[in-house]
């Protein structure tokens, strides 16, 4: 992999490689752009094969968060931390601080938060080292985990999705398949069972296919098979690439509308499912309820202001349909011209000139 060539091409600002031989540490914080403010992006932690791949998944997700800031209106960056270890052996108190200390380094450009593979207890160890972290426990008078306010925000562009798909955006007797029953996830489906929604489910993770099963009545089914589902929505919320050439053949749903990041493999697979009329949900704008929440806390949180933008998903996932519509271009498409108008809009704004308090003249 040609690392500043990638950079180079979509327009990265920068990488930090961090290791820390005492405690393990090997990360990588990629920073995409700060045109509208600091970069924000969770910390994943994950077994990577190798280090290239766990250097493309930070690029991909970083310059993901830019765009998911930018169409939920937030005046935040996009960044990403990746952590090459296993999150189920290799966590330590030491690892965390460790981390921290480098966020610190970067003195407010990149802003933490939890991701796949971390959790509230490890991010309330990076604040021990950095206040440049969000999603750190209650006590501390954060928001705590994200991930509920992710699912709500999932479930209201999903809302906003079957209006334009199917004619209704209630949701009552429409059967909607699951791939991913993590924290976000299984609440999705507790809130599709609320409404009204049939479930069909799979996952890696057997008890959470038998609690989905026992508690919300959820048909389970293989990993492969969920994408062939009968089903009106289709719902990736695992990892993403899930729709490429394989699966795309399969698919049976009137639309996709799920919280997993990149869920497209390729551009052109978004192409396929305009042209054949299946409604795709940009993932960086569904799944943005969790930075909408983690971001109010650079405000002084507020749950009932958190939840009220997280809410709003529904008008912007309407707009962007109207962008695709109006425009006649795929709904991916539509959200880059979105993100992509704002981001160059702020970057054209004139800088005013703002005099340090020591050179304004005194009488």
């Amino acid at each position: 992999m040609e690392i500043f060539q990638y950079l180079q091409t979509y327009d990265y600002e920068q990488v930090v490689f961090c290791h820390d031989e005492a405690s393990g540490l090997k990360a990588i914080i990629a920073i995409h752009d700060t045109t509208l403010g600091p970069a924000l992006g969770g910390c994943r932690m994950w077994p990577y094969a190798t280090e290239e791949e766990a250097i493309l998944d930070a690029l991909r997700l970083a310059r993901g968060m830019t765009y998911k800031a930018a169409a939920a209106g937030l005046n935040l960056g996009g960044g990403k931390t990746v952590i090459i270890g296993d999150a189920k052996k290799d966590k330590s108190e030491a690892l965390f601080r460790a981390l921290g200390r480098y966020i610190q380094s970067l003195n407010g450009r990149y802003i933490t938060a939890e991701d796949v593979g971390t959790t509230e207890a490890d991010m309330n160890l990076i604040h021990m080292e950095t206040k440049y972290v969000t999603g750190i426990s209650k006590t501390y008078g954060s928001s705590g985990n994200p991930s509920p306010m992710t699912a709500l925000g999932v479930f209201r562009g999903m809302q906003a999705t079957a209006k334009l798909a199917l004619g209704s955006d209630d949701l009552a007797g429409k059967t909607v398949a699951i791939q991913g029953l993590g924290s976000v996830g299984y609440a999705l489906a507790e809130m599709v069972k609320e409404a009204g929604g049939h479930l069909v489910v799979t996952d890696i993770n057997e008890d959470a296919l038998k609690r989905a099963q026992n508690e919300l009545g959820a048909k389970v089914v293989g990993i492969q098979e969920i994408f062939e589902a009968d089903c009106d929505i289709l719902a990736p919320c695992a990892l993403g690439a899930v729709l490429n050439d394989h699966t795309l053949p399969l698919l049976k749903c009137k639309a996709i509308a799920g919280s997993a990041n990149n869920q497209l493999a390729e551009t052109r697979h978004g192409d396929w499912l305009h042209e054949r009329g299946i409604l795709y949900a940009p993932d960086y704008v569904i799944n943005s309820g969790g930075v909408i929440n983690v971001a109010d806390e650079l405000e002084g949180y507020s749950e009932e202001r958190a939840k009220k933008r997280v809410e709003g998903i529904y008008n912007i996932m309407l707009e962007l349909y109207e962008v695709s519509r109006r425009e006649h271009i795929p709904s991916y498409q539509a959200a880059d011209r979105m993100a992509e108008a704002r981001i160059e809009q702020m970057r054209r704004v004139r800088s005013t000139f703002l005099p340090h308090q020591s050179t304004v003249l005194h009488k």
